[in-house]
């Protein structure tokens, strides 16, 4: 059995049911976790939530975690008011997949599923998320100057969950103990990916998202998996037009 972690497909159906089919080769008693951004940006959002539909119901162990494109959704969905952020940050290619102008005509049933995703997971010695984990908060004292100071449990704050960047240097270690960070939402280079597992023991966070859909930029335009029982990273090339 294997524990195994991607992130930020992205819409991009034909390379993800490649790496899983044929790159990981996927046994029904592996344990698969999605960290978030299923859809947008590449051309079969559609197709990608239908294939984790299928992969569950071919009973496969596959656990999903929600990111900051699915939230995108699920509020243009309710909110007409946030359908241009939406559409502006790939939304556009999510309603094509569905063949539909709106976010108010893609069926319920997707919108239900992607608003279920559990925020973050823990497994084993890795706490799984999609963006990040927030150790600092917004106060004030008494002479209403604003200052930080650490959350109590950075579990708590769903949105940085979601949306946050930029949070490795105020990790308070002493919370975090002997676990590790798997997330994505912030594409970087393969060979960074590399590095960041290398120091993993030491470091304790590891970023898996390569920008599978950005083919067009150096270094990028792969999508990341990681073996969590085996310390193993697997990459394949964009397969999507």
């Amino acid at each position: 059995m294997r524990h195994i972690a991607i992130s930020d497909i992205h819409g991009c159906m034909t390379t993800f049911k490649h790496m899983v089919e044929h790159v990981l080769e996927l046994k029904p008693a592996d344990r698969l976790y999605l960290l978030g951004d299923f859809i947008d940006r590449g051309p079969n959002s559609k197709g990608v939530l239908d294939y984790v539909i299928k992969l569950e119901g071919a009973g496969y162990k596959v656990y999903c975690i929600k990111g900051n494109h699915e939230d995108m959704m699920v509020s243009a969905y309710e909110e007409p008011d946030k359908q241009e952020i939406w559409l502006y940050n790939g939304g556009r290619e999510t309603l094509r997949s569905f063949n539909v102008s709106q976010p108010q005509e893609i069926p319920l049933k997707y919108i239900d599923m992607v608003d279920d995703f559990d925020y973050h997971m823990e497994v084993e010695d890795y706490i799984l998320v999609h963006a990040g984990l927030n150790f600092k908060g917004q106060t004030k004292d008494e002479e209403g100057e604003g200052f930080l100071w650490r959350l109590h449990n950075p579990l708590g704050d769903t949105k940085s969950m979601l949306w946050l960047r930029h949070w490795y240097e105020d990790i308070d270690w002493n919370w975090l103990g002997d676990r590790r960070i798997i997330h994505g939402h912030t594409p970087i280079e393969q060979e960074e990916i590399q590095t960041m597992l290398d120091t993993l023991p030491d470091q304790q966070v590891l970023d898996i998202d390569n920008g599978c859909f950005a083919k067009f930029r150096p270094g990028m335009g792969k999508l990341c998996a990681f073996d969590m029982s085996h310390n193993l990273l697997y990459f394949q090339d964009n397969l999507d037009e």
